[in-house]
């Protein structure tokens, strides 16, 4: 795996897997006897708080806003199943 100019490498996909990284997560480097440990960061309690609340004031501002036009709701749902 080659080093960018910028210092950084691509975490393989089977690594981010396992890890459970996905795009946003916190990752940090921990030197132990000359290697580096890449490891997932948990967010604090208060900021996972902080982000639930976040959303359930998102989805509530948007409550009963989706139109679905003359679709039924067993319809759309059919149409993303499929």
């Amino acid at each position: 795996m080659r080093v960018t100019e910028k210092g950084q490498v691509t975490i393989p996909k089977n690594v981010r897997s396992n890890l459970g990284i996905e795009p946003g997560s916190e990752v940090e480097f921990v030197l132990r006897e000359g290697e580096a440990v890449l490891r997932r960061v948990e967010p604090s309690r208060e900021e996972a708080e902080r982000n639930v609340r976040v959303l359930m004031d998102h989805l509530r501002r948007h409550q009963g806003s989706m139109s679905l036009g003359d679709m039924s709701g067993e319809e759309f749902y059919r149409l993303l199943r499929d």
